[in-house]
């Protein structure tokens, strides 16, 4: 049976844990692939941002580390879960789209109706990129698209991104190589040369538990919504692996974690007086159905306006975000503005002082300059 912690817990320490868990306090991971690979799967969607997501859990890395994992493939970016780009380790792709290309691509078919899609015209679209992208080249999506649109495949009106998508969810192309700012696209066979193959029972047991790990603590709902497996069968892997977690009851709910995670809770949890400054679409917001415990319900909106989907990069303190950060336009030795929730009286000093620092390592990985601190 899970050992039950039945301790005196808050948000913020719940928080903390969270923070832990995924290496944003503590030592981190200890490079690039390790990061990707610990944390399961990475929220990817803006390329920018994800690139500082795993530069914040890996100490003294700079963008060029990142990105130059993804060149080298250590590091791959694709469509697995949710619709959304994101970081996975190579060897794990494969066997995840396996576990949920089938639910995404059959979830897309009134869209792809839409964009007049059928069976027939993925076929074609995938003879002409394969062809394009055949013995190991690579191709700009404006190149891809074109080959699309050579083979009769109109790419007008989100039909292209739609083809490009399905291809990716089928383990056909992965993104692979950067130019600029933009990813090539690659043949996933010839990229990612070790696939790991895990049956769906294994496969959904393993991500369960990878992913408890590296969020927990977390709820089997959060669990759910994040990967896009149904909650019976998140139940039924859950019931699997459940001797290797802890058990958290917090406010009538039940939260599983890693026992490394929940032993800080025998000497105090690390991080009461941190402060980070987490892009947009970080997994420590992102990554859960439910992101009471790091954000009050009340200044949601100030981090998804509207609830149009588009997440705000986040100041995040003791475990609870208390506001957002910019930073200024290229050509001004990359400025970084606090925006506290707390439009009066702003940043205390200490927590002043710990945003700069945050400021002063963010331009640090971006190369804007040498400054010390953090």
């Amino acid at each position: 049976m899970a050992a039950v912690v039945r301790t005196r817990l808050s948000r913020s320490v719940m928080g903390r844990l969270r923070l832990a868990a995924q290496g944003l306090s503590g030592p981190g991971f200890g490079s690039v692939p390790a990061a990707v690979r610990g944390m399961t799967a990475m929220q990817a969607q803006d390329l920018q941002a994800s690139l500082w997501a795993v530069g914040q859990r890996v100490r003294d890395s700079r963008v060029a580390d990142v990105r130059a994992a993804l060149d080298r493939g250590e590091v791959v970016r694709s469509w697995p879960m949710r619709g959304t780009l994101h970081l996975l380790a190579p060897e794990d792709l494969r066997w995840v789209l396996d576990i949920t290309s089938g639910r995404l691509i059959k979830g897309l078919a009134g869209r792809h109706r839409e964009l007049g899609i059928s069976a027939a015209d993925i076929d074609a679209a995938t003879e002409a990129a394969l062809l394009r992208v055949s013995g190991g080249s690579a191709a700009s999506r404006a190149e891809l698209f074109r080959a699309f649109e050579q083979s009769g495949q109109s790419t007008a009106g989100q039909r292209g991104i739609h083809l490009l998508g399905v291809l990716c969810q089928q383990g056909l192309l992965v993104q692979g190589p950067l130019a600029g700012n933009q990813q090539l696209v690659v043949a996933f066979d010839d990229w990612i040369t070790t696939s790991r193959r895990l049956g769906r029972q294994e496969g959904i047991a393993e991500w369960l538990l990878r992913y408890l790990f590296s969020h927990g603590p977390a709820t089997e709902r959060d669990f759910a919504w994040w990967s896009g497996i149904p909650v019976t069968e998140t139940r039924a892997a859950l019931a699997a692996v459940r001797e290797k977690l802890v058990e958290l009851e917090f406010e009538g709910t039940s939260y599983w974690l890693s026992p490394q995670t929940a032993a800080l809770l025998d000497g105090g949890v690390p991080g009461q007086r941190s402060v980070l400054a987490l892009p947009a679409f970080d997994e420590y917001l992102l990554g859960y159905t439910d992101r009471s415990i790091a954000l009050p319900a009340h200044h949601a909106d100030k981090i998804v306006p509207g609830g149009n989907g588009v997440f705000k990069k986040t100041i995040v303190a003791g475990g609870e975000v208390i506001g957002t950060w910019s930073a200024a336009a290229k050509g001004r030795r990359g400025a970084v503005v606090p925006e506290p929730f707390d439009d009066v009286n702003g940043l205390r000093p200490a927590a002043r002082k710990s945003f700069e620092l945050q400021a002063a390592k963010y331009r640090r990985f971006l190369g804007l300059e040498d400054t010390g601190g953090a």
